[in-house]
């Protein structure tokens, strides 16, 4: 029995990763563990997709659907796409080669809002779950599981599940033992309840995963670490999209729209977004809280700091000198993070009653306030709506911010019209890049394209947006959103034919 199986009867269940792997046959579904890098299993995954280039030498064929809380690393997402082993991936995907694979149409991608992954598991639509691979820190002697560095979908996993795979991986730190608070009241209509969270930092649950010992198949032990990226240090133009964000905070604090301790925070995963966290750091706000999917570096730093007082999270989302950081000092902090199912930490009724303040990143918006943040050129997926739709719609305030051009300049991030859309205008209150910042709230249409072409948008782009848009009032079917069919998207077809967006 080693030290972090404390379950007799699971300890005997220890073995390979290559045993547990066999027990994943081809077209099952396999609920897998892991949130933004953190807390996916790295031992199973690789050694099944070892199994299926082995069976595919010899003719056979072996895929699977793979669900998960969100991205994961390269020894999940990136080993299994490699191997061709993905038939279904849902909810979210970064990982390049999946990514490639999913654009040349060789694997199916279900792109959904991640609050909305659990109930639908447990109203039955997904399908049948057969297998969960799930990553923990620990089991307790009584067989509860002692989650990881995320929770993500975990706990629906293993309800769900007809049969369970834990890694126990010894990498991750024993002081995460307590950081985390698994709610088991949810239920399907007509039998929910009230959640019972009023501020972010109330806890409602327990905290370990429950998980009949029966159920195990398998056990395999593992000493590897999370795999995130490093944050570039913040650029000009991130610099400058932080202090725009910073500065309208200031501005509604004065005009007594928030609280001077701000309402709780929610941040995109990303460089600005990180960047936007580090700002506040010399902002004069103290005694702030976080409500959000995923804790990055800026948010640790702020909670260091003392200037955040607690964050509540599904998963970190951590480079790699801030989780050996977070590792070292987990004493510190444990108290003041704590880690939430996704169903919990994205769930709109919560976000709406605390009145968070949500910041995500976009590919492109156009002049009326819609948002596409998951397709290039409207066709090619480039990761996943993830939890920006679940806080946009629900948040106190929804904030948008990207840097005005993209590829050099090449692209504009500000079009005549999106040519995917993500969030409608009416869930975009605020666009904010380089140039400046745009507030939408109570703008019509028309006053909103005037806002965005003048405050948003680059001005190597500027004069041909205020050429459409002057053109659009003269030949428009209607005056309410005025739009010429024929151009709307012609930018982006310049772009695809020429590789540029400029005339």
């Amino acid at each position: 029995m080693t030290s972090r199986i404390a379950h007799p009867g699971l300890a005997a269940k220890v073995t390979s990763a290559e045993q547990a792997a066999s027990f994943i046959d081809d077209h099952m579904t396999v609920g897998m563990s892991g949130f933004t890098g953190s807390g996916y299993p790295k031992a199973v995954p690789m050694a099944l997709a070892k199994r299926i280039a082995d069976e595919r030498k010899a003719g056979r064929n072996l895929r699977v659907k793979v669900w998960t809380g969100a991205s994961t690393g390269p020894e999940l997402d990136g080993a299994l796409a490699a191997a061709d082993g993905i038939e279904l991936r849902l909810p979210y995907n970064s990982d390049p080669t999946a990514r490639e694979r999913i654009n040349k149409g060789e694997m199916e991608y279900l792109d959904m809002h991640l609050s909305q992954v659990a109930p639908m598991a447990w109203e039955g639509f997904l399908g049948p779950l057969d297998i969960a691979v799930i990553e923990v820190a620990g089991i307790n002697a009584d067989g509860s599981l002692i989650p990881s560095s995320s929770v993500g979908n975990n706990k629906t996993w293993l309800d769900r599940a007809h049969a369970v795979i834990l890694e126990v991986n010894s990498w991750q730190n024993p002081a995460l033992d307590g950081m985390h608070d698994i709610y088991y009241g949810t239920a399907l209509p007509p039998n929910r309840v009230p959640i019972p969270l009023v501020r972010p930092d109330d806890r409602f649950g327990q905290p370990s995963f429950r998980c009949d010992p029966d159920k195990v198949i398998a056990v395999v032990e593992t000493d590897a670490p999370d795999r995130n990226l490093p944050f570039a240090k913040p650029d000009d133009t991130a610099l400058a999209i932080a202090g725009h964000i910073i500065e309208f905070f200031k501005h509604e604090v004065g005009k007594g729209r928030l609280p001077a301790n701000l309402l709780p925070l929610q941040s995109g995963v990303g460089n600005i977004a990180n960047a936007v966290l580090a700002g506040l750091l010399d902002a004069p706000f103290t005694d702030m809280t976080a409500y959000t999917e995923v804790l990055q570096d800026g948010m640790l730093d702020l909670l260091a700091s003392g200037k955040l007082r607690m964050a509540s999270c599904t998963a970190f989302s951590l480079s790699p000198d801030a989780a050996a950081r977070l590792n070292s000092e987990m004493e510190q902090f444990r108290d003041r993070i704590i880690l939430r199912p996704q169903e919990m930490s994205n769930h709109p009724e919560i976000v709406r009653r605390l009145g968070c303040l949500a910041m995500n990143g976009l590919i492109e918006a156009d002049i009326y306030g819609n948002v596409n943040s998951t397709h290039i050129m409207g066709s090619r997926i480039q990761n996943g709506i993830g939890g920006s739709g679940d806080f946009a719609r629900n948040a106190y305030l929804s904030i948008f911010m990207t840097p005005s051009t993209a590829k050099g300049g090449k692209i504009s991030s500000i079009v005549p019209h999106v040519s995917h859309v993500d969030h409608i205008a009416q869930d975009v209150q605020v666009i904010v890049t380089e140039q400046g910042l745009a507030d939408l709230r109570g703008l019509a249409p028309r006053r909103r394209a005037e806002v965005v072409i003048e405050k948003c948008a680059h001005p190597d782009y500027r004069e041909m947006l205020r050429d459409y848009y002057e053109r659009a009032l003269k030949g428009s079917y209607g005056l309410q959103t005025p739009m010429l069919c024929g151009e709307a998207l012609s930018w982006h077809q310049r772009f695809v034919d020429t590789g540029t967006m400029k005339l």
